[in-house]
């Protein structure tokens, strides 16, 4: 005797008017539910991610002297204020 467990979870997901409108075109045409399409769409999207792994990508490196003087790279909204201020003439 063999028991088989299903587990299905819902999941409350916010589309916007034309895809769901889409979504629901298609229903009526080719007999899927929503649910349906969404699930398919998922399990393609899931099965390029497994079978197609990124490239490594080289990043650029820059040589420089460091960080400027007064730069403290731990502070984002001083780094900012510091990165706008290097264009300006004054």
């Amino acid at each position: 005797m063999h028991i088989c467990y299903v587990w299905c979870m819902r999941v409350t997901m916010n589309f916007d008017d034309e895809l769901l409108r889409r979504l629901k075109k298609r229903k009526a045409k080719l007999g899927l539910t929503v649910t349906a399409q969404v699930q398919d769409a998922v399990r393609m999207y899931l099965a390029n991610c497994e079978e197609a792994p990124r490239p490594e990508t080289d990043l650029p490196v820059f040589h420089g002297s460091g960080v400027l003087p007064g730069i403290d790279l731990n502070n984002s909204a001083a780094l900012l204020d510091v990165m706008e201020g290097l264009g300006d003439s004054d």
